[in-house]
């Protein structure tokens, strides 16, 4: 296991079900792992991120911490997030496998649905002779659609 998926997993396993924030020293963290500081930041930067659903937090100086705080949202308002504020006009077939990807291990869709999702957005999809900022902005339509037939489908569920 790489050094940032060790740093990753065992931040997750302190923030467990019931715990959704958690402080921590930065050089206490990077000691224990054996790395820099620098490395630790990169972590925080990259696989707790707002899109991830995390909120960080830190002071620096002698008795600084980082203070992770996982947002506790439904899956309505997840993809509120998503369909309304993130994807906006245009979307990277790369982040868009990343969304898709966050989607299915936060159980918002099913494995299967993230799969079809993966490959309407895929460049074999849009394997069209337009620019890529069109294949893009086309993406982001087509994410924004599914994510609203999702939405539809998960509110109708919860009537039912």
């Amino acid at each position: 296991m790489r050094l940032s998926d060790s740093i990753e997993s065992f931040i997750k396993t302190l923030l467990s079900q019931e715990e959704t924030e958690v402080e921590l020293k930065r050089n206490e963290l990077a000691e224990y792992f054996g790395c820099a500081p620098s490395q630790i930041n990169y972590v925080l930067a990259t696989r707790f991120t707002l899109d991830d659903g995390y909120v960080i937090e830190s002071r620096r100086g002698g008795g600084g911490y980082i203070r992770i705080v996982r947002v506790v949202e439904s899956g309505q308002q997840r993809l509120a997030y998503l369909i309304n504020e993130r994807i906006g006009s245009a979307i990277s077939e790369e982040e868009a496998v990343r969304l898709i990807g966050q989607l299915v291990q936060q159980q918002v869709v099913t494995l299967e649905e993230g799969e079809i999702m993966r490959a309407a957005v895929s460049s074999q999809a849009l394997a069209v002779p337009v620019p890529d900022a069109m294949k893009d902005a086309l993406r982001a339509r087509s994410m924004k659609c599914m994510l609203t037939a999702i939405a539809r489908q998960n509110r109708s569920a919860a009537k039912g």
